[in-house]
């Protein structure tokens, strides 16, 4: 019989206050007799989310901000104070960032990939490990001359290696000879003086080295999330708070110089999380890139649902969020976070309403509008943005820290049931991409299910099956081709078999039986902030009772439109 959560994960019942929000504010996921596993996908809104927007609608008149009337101004200083409300959870200001607003993530990077100086002498740096809007990103640079690199995975735990890191930025950099061993001395010693994404050997509360802070909540000042605070965070918080250790360098170790580059060798782009193994890529990286002289745009779409981000600490050009990822709602509505000195170094390749001051018909001249109003093309959603601000007032009274927690507990206890899922014979009932522990992840798992044949379960009959039973998950590839290639075991001599194919190819089905696969992706489950452990035992029962012992087929399935 499998332990109970609180029996492998005692620290979950300090998490009780997510029950009895789940019951009050999530009710009608109870009342929907539904188990919601794809907080990856989207977070959930609460009803006192929507009950706050419903009054904030109805009590105040919200105009087109381009404007200096009452309704134009109410929504101008909402997004003002929104703008202000980002920067303050990430922990920076106005000095050093602007907060431009987008519809998502999505269109954070597309900015960023149209405007940025890609040339000859530039390269884009990619983890394989990345969603398909940060992938596209290829198509800008190639367009202007650049290349592309991309960092393969590691095996077995789909993770990337330090070395592989400093591999391919020291091979983007034209005449830079530096050896492996002088890049993983500055990443592990001149940087952090540890691996913060490491734990220790042998110690049981997992403390890592290095930690020294934590976050506080910026809106509730009486609890210290501090790791010198109660038992709750000193016990099983501080092991897995932001890293702050930076000690100085000494003359035996590395020469003095600023933090950055200021010779520009192109843009390195990765996630914080990722979305299909929920593996958390060190935000060490970001200083080490910005040392050999590169811009370093990070995606943490799938990292702030459960963490705070301390951008005092790691500090990007440019960083990516889509905001119903944290809290449901609204969705449309997104941002990129820019350093000022990153975005004086953007050029649009062209101007709308909204992104210019002034522009003349009879001559080919405009007057680009200055800072962030200058890449908010046309009206921004300005009944949308102000729901940001609450958002975050929301998570934050609930505390990331236990959302975190629970969701780190929970994750836990479901790798451990995945792993030891069997049918009659003993013989698998699943198998694991990404790692089977806790160790520098978040709440995302991604599996396939075998049948008592050792077949994979194909992802559309789960799909189907899993949606009959109230049950929320996600199926395929995720937007995520490299991790989906990794975990399917596709080599590069694999995939060339497209380019002979694609003239043939007429949609999805093609493409899997083209490159053998026994099915067009994974499984992934993920959790969020009204998660609880009958979300888990549910989705168990459903399993055992569907898949066990069963020899499945993929007759009589819809045809697959996409990944």
């Amino acid at each position: 019989m499998a332990p109970t959560i609180e029996e492998l994960y005692p620290e979950y019942t300090l998490t009780s206050s997510i029950d009895k929000l789940r019951s009050e504010h999530y009710a009608h996921l109870d009342e929907k007799n539904h188990v919601y596993l794809d907080y990856t996908g989207s977070g959930l809104a609460s009803a006192f989310q929507l009950t706050h927007s419903s009054v904030r609608l109805s009590s105040t008149l919200y105009g087109n901000p381009h404007s200096i009337n009452p309704s134009s101004q109410a929504s101008t200083n909402a997004i003002i104070a929104t703008r202000l409300k980002v920067l303050q959870h990430l922990n920076t200001d106005a000095e050093e960032y602007e907060v431009i607003f987008t519809a998502n993530a999505t269109e954070a990077a597309k900015l960023v990939g149209e405007s940025y100086a890609f040339t000859k002498g530039t390269k884009l740096v990619l983890t394989a490990d990345n969603h398909n809007s940060i992938n596209g990103l290829r198509e800008f640079a190639g367009r202007k001359g650049s290349s592309t690199v991309y960092i393969p995975f590691s095996s077995p735990d789909m993770r990337i290696n330090d070395e592989d890191f400093i591999k391919a930025l020291s091979a983007a950099r034209p005449g830079r000879k530096a050896t492996l061993s002088t890049g993983i001395n500055r990443l592990a010693k001149s940087l952090l003086g540890c691996h913060p994404w490491r734990r220790k050997t042998g110690d049981a509360a997992g403390r890592e080295d290095g930690l020294k802070r934590c976050s506080t909540s910026d809106t509730n000042p009486n609890q210290d999330a501090s790791c010198d605070s109660p038992a709750l965070y000193k016990a099983f918080l501080r092991p897995f708070c932001q890293s702050s250790r930076v000690p100085p360098q000494s003359a035996s170790t590395a020469p003095a110089r600023p933090l950055e580059n200021t010779t520009r060798h192109g843009l390195f782009a990765y996630p914080a999380q990722s979305n299909f193994t929920g593996v958390r890529h060190p935000l060490a990286w970001v200083t080490y890139a910005q040392r050999q002289g590169y811009d370093v745009l990070l995606d943490v779409a799938a990292y702030l649902p459960t963490t705070r981000l301390d951008m005092s600490i790691t500090k990007p050009e440019f960083l990516i969020i889509s905001w119903y990822k944290l809290f449901g709602f609204p969705t449309g509505v997104g941002c990129l976070v820019v350093k000022k000195e990153a975005l004086s170094r953007l050029v649009r390749p062209w101007f709308s309403g909204g992104t210019i001051q002034a522009v003349t018909v009879g001559v080919p001249w405009h007057l680009k509008a200055r800072g962030a109003e200058g890449f908010e093309d046309g009206t921004v959603n300005f009944l949308g943005i102000p729901e940001v601000m609450f958002g975050l007032e929301w998570i934050n009274s609930v505390s990331l820290q236990v959302i975190g927690l629970r969701v780190r507990c929970l994750t836990g206890w479901f790798l451990k049931r995945l792993a030891a899922l069997r049918h009659s014979d003993r013989t698998p009932m699943a198998r694991i991409y990404g790692p089977e522990n806790m160790d520098m992840r978040g709440g995302t798992v991604a599996f396939n299910l075998l049948d008592s044949g050792g077949k994979v379960v194909d992802e559309r009959l789960i799909g189907q099956e899993s949606a009959a039973a109230g049950i929320s998950l996600r199926t395929g590839c995720f937007c995520n081709p490299g991790a989906g290639e990794a975990a399917m075991g596709l080599t590069v001599a694999s995939l060339r078999r497209l380019a002979t194919a694609t003239a043939q190819m007429r949609g999805m089905d093609d493409f899997v039986e083209v490159l053998g696969l026994p099915s067009a992706g994974a499984i992934r489950v993920s959790f969020g902030i009204a998660s609880t452990s009958t979300d888990v035992d549910r989705f168990f029962e459903f399993v055992e009772k569907t898949y066990r012992d069963r020899v499945t087929t993929s007759e009589g399935l819809l045809p697959r439109e996409s990944c």
